[in-house]
């Protein structure tokens, strides 16, 4: 099942997670990926080596992002390994990366560049700030540019609130996604122009797209949004409640007047109906930390799987909220296609998917990321190096 990409070629020169994650998502949908990295390897390699403070056998995050590639290991401050990455480049159809844009200048692999080398070639860029910005080379990660100055982590705090910590790759998979799409719709403009393109895509704008909603508010309200914690929601039966087991539970009931009797009959307290303080969506958020105590009593007293039942019964709309490890156990999760097996020279290892099926050209993943510099020697036979020139390369420390 080699999927939609199959017989696309790309070249990825990423770090970290953002346009690794970005090549993954194309090596999953059927591309030929082949990962340049320094000598010493992609740093997020040894992340879990660094903070468990001594070698880990597995780096699970790592896997996600690099599976299905080949790595080729080149010391780019050598014109030699230069030379290779263009031959590599000039076979692709599409460039990946988010080195600093002045480290790609200065190794001869910025867009202008190669755009004149190359013209066919796709070259999809992540940054902090934009490619042609003041800000181009600042370090951001996704911590910086798309959850704190993009308004992300402020956007999820209540007032008073400490800023919330974020989960590690959050704004850089859903910009590794907006890359390999915004990548697909430029090779198939190339179909019809014949030429490639530069394709970017900065952190900041995908978290200002995330609270969108949030950002527009402010855009033409001139407002300042601010957050709020479950007691305060605009509309609090859209909002998370605490079973007798321990276990939360968000109810999703968004249309809330035409929903309220469903979940009044559901709980057994029709006459909140009937109470002037909850009669309609506006009474309802104007009280709503009264509403929030009432219905935390009446969730206390039952485990969420009895009010899974309640709910069915009567067309209440709610999901679960899940620890991950909750997660991977959920068969309704399970059954949307979330895990997929990955080969490995042991058997299968289940894994996360990446979130797009196709009819017509199901993909499926290829193999489990490659050790650093696996493919060196086999990517330069594939373009036509000898073993006295490869021996050659590495005497002069161009590969390792």
């Amino acid at each position: 099942m080699p999927g939609p990409l199959e017989g696309a070629k790309v070249v990825e020169m990423g770090l970290w997670v953002a346009a690794p994650s970005a090549a993954a998502i194309l090596g999953d949908w059927g591309a030929q990926v082949i990962k340049i990295e320094p000598p010493t390897g992609d740093p997020f390699r040894g992340l879990f080596a660094s903070v468990l403070g001594n070698p880990a056998a597995l780096n699970p995050p790592f896997e996600l992002d690099n599976r299905g590639k080949r790595s080729v290991a080149l010391n780019l401050d050598l014109e030699e390994a230069r030379d290779i990455a263009l031959g590599l480049i000039a076979d692709a159809d599409v460039f990946i990366t988010n080195m600093r844009p002045r480290v790609l200048e200065e190794f001869g692999l910025s867009y202008e560049a190669l755009s004149v080398r190359f013209p066919r070639l796709v070259y999809g860029q992540v940054t902090g700030y934009g490619p042609h910005t003041d800000a181009r080379d600042t370090a951001a990660y996704d911590v910086g540019a798309f959850w704190s100055q993009a308004g992300v982590g402020a956007s999820l705090t209540a007032p008073g609130a400490e800023i919330p910590q974020q989960r590690g790759g959050m704004g850089d998979h859903m910009t590794g996604q907006m890359l390999a799409g915004a990548v697909c719709a430029a090779l198939v403009s190339r179909e019809r122009t014949g030429l490639g393109q530069q394709v970017s895509v900065p952190l900041v704008r995908v978290g200002v797209y995330m609270i969108g909603w949030d950002i527009m508010l402010a855009l033409r309200l001139g407002i300042p949004i601010v957050g709020y914690d479950r007691k305060h929601a605009v509309n609090p039966i859209i909002t998370c409640y605490q079973a007798g087991d321990g276990r939360w539970f968000w109810l999703l009931l968004l249309q809330a007047d035409r929903h309220w009797g469903d979940l009044c009959r559901a709980i057994g307290r029709e006459d909140l109906m009937g109470n002037e303080r909850f009669k309609n969506i506006e009474s309802r958020r104007l009280n709503a930390p009264d509403l929030v105590e009432e219905l935390d009593t009446v969730f206390a007293a039952r485990s969420i799987a009895e009010w899974a039942q309640a709910f069915a019964q009567h067309n209440v709309w709610w999901a679960p909220v899940n620890w991950p490890h909750e997660t991977i156990q959920d068969p309704v999760v399970q059954a949307a296609g979330a895990f997929v097996d990955v080969p490995g020279p042991d058997g299968p290892v289940r894994m996360v998917a990446t979130p797009a099926d196709f009819s017509g050209t199901p993909w499926q993943p290829q193999s489990l990321p490659p050790e650093l510099g696996q493919h060196t020697e086999e990517v330069l036979l594939e373009l036509g190096y000898d073993w006295e020139r490869i021996i050659a390369l590495k005497e002069a420390g161009a590969i390792p």
